[in-house]
């Protein structure tokens, strides 16, 4: 009897420590995502709010609150759509925590803990989502809204399902704003010259930046490699191709560790804002700054982490200071609208200049759109995200 119940013992408690051994350490976690910045006449960054009403997520994303936060915050940073993605060859559960010490985290999907409930800079920004059930070779139905959302273009990768609680998703998806994240300065200079200068830390080297306009449809970029302190720069005619430019930044995101269907997401779901009219830069930030501005801990530690983050400088170029000028003093407010999320930042730095002036119709213009933001309030979904199946 003894001998009995000591092997029904035995195998119990060797059930349980199998329950308790983690997964293997062959799994990976691939991340992207956009450092978004404004320089100022000096090239160093300045602090913004973005005067335009969100519209580009699915209504089942959790929002700080139901107020739009990023449109109310001031910040140097807007942190972009990082996603997290898990590739494993068997089922395995894992945790996944993000710092943002510098800033607070304004939205994710699926749901997560640990945000904190106010836009209070430098009390450290967290997220925490639990454990993470990686689900290799599952098909489950993923929500889903009717929104035209560029938000679905990054489940487009070979990466593993995922469930958190009841929920499924194929990545892991948050945005932020902070005040750290901007790794270079874009300074215009005269006779159609910019400076980059590298601001990291010990200046390791930022492997690759473009500078990029679009003049009224009509782009133009240059490349620049390995910028280890500053260059100078001649800004592009505007007579480049854009899948040309889809193509050096895709190999560029993939060279930086990001496989190329990562790559090819990523870019998809930028498309529409990275060369939209203006002129800004693109670099990729070294992978130490990444870590330092956003710590990430995945326990069981992974095999291996890649991520390969964008960093994006938008420069108030001549031909918009020029056109901003004129809509000002004559209240053309289409062409201030033209400006999006950019518009504040950018009047702020013409009105410091000489010989500027405003009209009463551009003022209440800005006005209006200012006390919109401060209203604004973004409803869930009217009806639940459709509720995942379970994997098969």
């Amino acid at each position: 009897m003894i001998s009995r119940l000591a092997v029904v013992l035995s195998v119990l408690l060797a059930a349980f420590a199998a329950d308790l051994v983690p997964p293997a350490r062959d799994f990976t976690v691939h991340e992207w995502g956009t450092f978004t910045s404004v320089a100022g006449e000096d090239g160093s960054p300045v602090a913004w709010a973005a005067l335009k009403t969100p519209s580009d997520l699915p209504c089942f994303v959790y929002r700080l609150n139901a107020a739009c936060v990023k449109c109310n915050a001031t910040s140097l940073v807007r942190m972009e759509t990082p996603v997290l993605y898990f590739y494993s060859p068997h089922p395995a559960t894992v945790s996944v925590h993000v710092d943002l010490p510098s800033g607070v985290i304004t939205e994710w999907y699926p749901k997560a803990t640990g945000i904190p409930k106010d836009v209070t800079y430098g009390i450290g920004g967290k997220i925490d989502w639990g454990p993470v059930q990686l689900l290799p070779g599952a098909a489950p139905a993923y929500p889903a809204d009717e929104s035209p959302s560029h938000y679905y273009a990054a489940r487009n990768t070979d990466s593993a399902s995922l469930r958190v609680g009841d929920q499924q998703e194929k990545l892991l998806f948050y945005r932020g704003v902070a005040d750290a994240g901007v790794a270079l300065e874009a300074q215009l200079l005269a006779n159609r010259k910019m400076e980059l200068r590298n601001k990291i830390p010990g200046r390791i080297p930022i492997p690759f930046a473009v500078v990029f306009e679009n003049r009224a449809g009509r782009l133009g970029y240059r490349v620049v490699r390995n910028l280890s302190t500053s260059a100078g720069v001649d800004l592009p005619d505007p007579a480049g191709d854009v899948a040309e430019l889809h193509r050096e930044l895709g190999d560029a995101l993939i060279a930086a560790g990001l496989y190329p269907k990562e790559a090819a997401a990523m870019i998809e779901t930028w498309r529409d804002s990275w060369f939209e009219e203006g002129m800004r830069v693109f670099y990729i930030m070294p992978r130490a700054m990444v870590d330092s501005v956003l710590p990430l801990k995945v326990i069981p530690a992974p095999a291996a982490t890649e991520r390969v983050f964008v960093g994006r400088v938008e420069v108030l170029s001549e031909a918009t200071g020029q056109i901003l000028r004129s809509a000002l003093a004559s209240g053309d407010t289409a062409a201030l609208a033209r400006c999006g999320r950019f518009l504040d930042p950018f009047v702020a730095q013409l009105m410091h200049q000489s010989g500027v002036t405003i009209s009463p119709a551009a003022r209440n213009f800005i006005d209006t759109l200012r006390e919109q933001n401060a209203h604004v309030r973004v409803e869930p979904c009217k009806e639940p995200a459709p509720r995942p199946t379970d994997p098969q």
